[in-house]
């Protein structure tokens, strides 16, 4: 018990000093898409080089820019370890969650993470990188350094990113693609779908961990978060980036991890719920990789979305800033109800979830109650939490088997 409470200490300190002292990174000026001068990090590696070419795979690094000027990293890993692409493959793109990055997908060894398995199994995946992430801090005019820079908030990730890398996919891959998110991947694409946006590139979609509701969230750090308005004291003192890997406390935890008897998995419990199926050993590849950088704003939405329990564009608690931005004094909702009920949907979630409660998904289920029945396909997993759809040891057959099935009917 006097190692969880450690630990969770350690984590608050993560959270609300880490910030604070967020690493500066080298930049230079590199072309866009659009031919455009850009700003952009200069990183060590990059995801091809350190997490898939090194497991016998082929894999592209891709730049994508967004409308509002951020230029994302992608990666393709077009053929499984064979090297044979038999035929034309179904493209799959994977949207990692909140303080994540493509690597979500590749933690895990190759027969057991999502992205190799799908490519094993004939299909052509996507790896998308938010933008503020470690391979995606790239502007056409604005160095991360600049407060500008991190004026968004999800509602961006769904006007912008979501856009800009499904039309990339499309475009280059020549078909409709299939679409897997976990987290916050499922809530900037509900609230795109609920818009009508993206659907005619679309063929189907996968959510891991469903978010659209948050106002019954059960995780204590979140709920506390949320509560005492620690995004908005971040904000209030000139803290626009919500940068939570401080390489001081990223070598303690990883100390403290490897110290014999310590089970480090409890690390992620006090955010995720008590995960089921994660080996120990798997928080140290974490922690080489995540957690990684989002804005303050985007933490101060989904803090007003706790605490409301609605899915609201940001709100700027003030009705003069509320209608330049909206033409209205309180935020427009995004309508889980407007969902067409002809796109095909696989979720799955967990009993033990503490992000994405059982009480919140069931009030999204609620919503997608008139849905197509035979384009709609949920699974509840009662001792699954958060991080087990992408870290745990048995995930390839409770959910990524099926969730392939699915796909190949689509």
């Amino acid at each position: 018990m006097k190692m969880a409470n450690t630990i969770t200490s350690i984590i608050l300190v993560i959270l609300f000093c880490g910030s604070a002292v967020g690493s500066r990174t080298k930049l230079i000026s590199v072309k866009g898409q659009d031919g455009m001068s850009a700003l952009a990090p200069v990183p060590n590696d990059g995801i091809c080089t350190s997490m898939v070419e090194t497991k016998g795979y082929v894999c592209e690094e891709h730049k994508v820019t967004t409308q509002d000027g951020y230029i994302l990293s992608m990666q393709r890993i077009p053929a499984g370890r064979s090297g044979k692409t038999a035929g034309k493959r179904p493209p799959v793109l994977l949207q990692h969650g909140l303080l994540m990055d493509g690597i979500t997908w590749l933690l895990l060894p190759p027969d057991q993470s999502l992205a190799f398995l799908l490519v094993d199994n004939g299909f052509d995946v996507w790896l998308a990188n938010t933008r503020g992430s470690k391979y995606s801090r790239g502007h056409t005019s604005l160095s991360p350094n600049e407060q500008a820079y991190w004026d968004w908030s999800w509602d961006e990730l769904v006007a912008y990113d979501l856009p800009a890398t499904f039309q990339y996919v499309h475009n280059k891959a020549g078909q409709k693609l299939h679409y897997v998110g976990h987290s916050l991947g499922t809530l900037i694409a509900l609230a795109a779908f609920s818009k009508h946006q993206l659907l005619n590139v679309l063929r189907s979609t996968a959510l891991l961990c469903p978010i659209a509701y948050m106002g019954q969230i059960a995780s204590p750090l979140a709920k506390n978060a949320a509560d005492n308005f620690l995004a908005e004291a971040l904000y209030w003192l000139g803290i626009d980036e919500f940068n939570p890997r401080g390489a001081a406390v990223i070598k303690l935890l990883k100390d403290i991890c490897n110290k014999p008897g310590v089970d480090c998995t409890n690390l992620l419990t006090a955010f995720t719920g008590q995960n089921c199926c994660l080996k120990s050993s798997i928080v140290d590849v974490f922690l080489d990789h995540e957690p990684q950088s989002t804005s303050t704003k985007n933490m101060i939405h989904l803090a007003q979305m706790i605490r409301e329990g609605s899915i609201a564009m940001y709100d700027y608690n003030d009705e003069v800033e509320n209608i330049k931005h909206y033409g209205q004094p309180t935020p427009p909702v995004y309508n889980m109800t407007s969902i067409p009920n002809d796109l095909p949907f696989f979720l799955s979630y967990g009993g033990a979830d503490a992000l994405a409660d059982v009480k919140d998904v069931k009030l999204l289920l609620d919503n997608l109650k008139d849905h197509d029945g035979d384009k709609l396909v949920i699974q509840y997993r009662d001792d699954y939490a958060h991080a087990d759809y992408v870290m745990g040891q048995n995930a390839i057959q409770v959910v990524y088997d099926p969730l392939m099935a699915f796909f190949r009917l689509q």
